[in-house]
C-alpha cells in the first residue's frame, strides 16, 4: 500500500510540472500582453434573428492603434475613463472624452485607439452570431 501511495505521489508531481512546463513560452520569454482588456459582462441572442448582443467592458493601453478593421454588426461605445479617437473611412478623426459616446453602423471600416493614456470604454456589439469582433479591412 505504501509502494502504491508514493507512486501515485510521483506520478501527480511529475504530472503536475509536466503541465506547468507545458504552458511557459519557448525559450523562457515572457507571452506578450495584449494592448487590449476585454471583458464580455453578458451575451444574449436577439430573439428571432441571427444576431448576438455582447456586453463588454474594455481597458486600452496608451498609444494602442487597431489599424483598419470593421465589425460584422452594429457597435455602440460610452467612454468610461480617458479619450479615444476614432477615424471613419472617408470622414475626419474625432476624439471621444469621457462620458461621450459614438455608434459605428455595420460593418464600417474604421480606425480606433487610445491617446496618450490609456481610456475604458463600455461597448456594447450587436454582431452576427458565430463571427469574428473583428476583422481587418480589406
Amino acid at each position: 500500500m505504501f509502494k502504491l501511495v508514493t507512486i501515485l505521489c510521483a506520478l501527480a508531481v511529475i504530472g503536475t510540472a509536466g503541465v506547468a512546463f507545458a504552458q511557459q513560452p519557448a525559450g523562457g520569454a515572457t507571452p506578450p500582453v495584449s494592448p487590449i482588456k476585454r471583458t464580455i459582462l453578458q451575451r444574449a441572442d436577439v430573439p428571432g434573428t441571427n444576431l448576438e448582443l455582447i456586453y463588454a467592458s474594455l481597458e486600452v493601453s496608451a498609444g494602442f492603434r487597431a489599424g483598419r478593421h470593421n465589425h460584422p454588426g452594429v457597435v455602440m461605445a460610452q467612454i468610461v475613463d480617458g479619450s479615444f479617437w476614432l477615424q471613419v473611412d472617408g470622414q475626419p478623426e474625432q476624439v471621444f472624452q469621457a462620458g461621450e459616446s459614438f455608434t459605428l453602423p455595420d460593418r464600417i471600416v474604421h480606425n480606433e485607439g487610445s491617446t496618450d493614456k490609456p481610456v475604458k470604454l463600455n461597448v456594447v456589439y450587436v454582431l452576427e452570431k458565430g463571427k469574428p469582433l473583428a476583422s481587418p479591412a480589406p
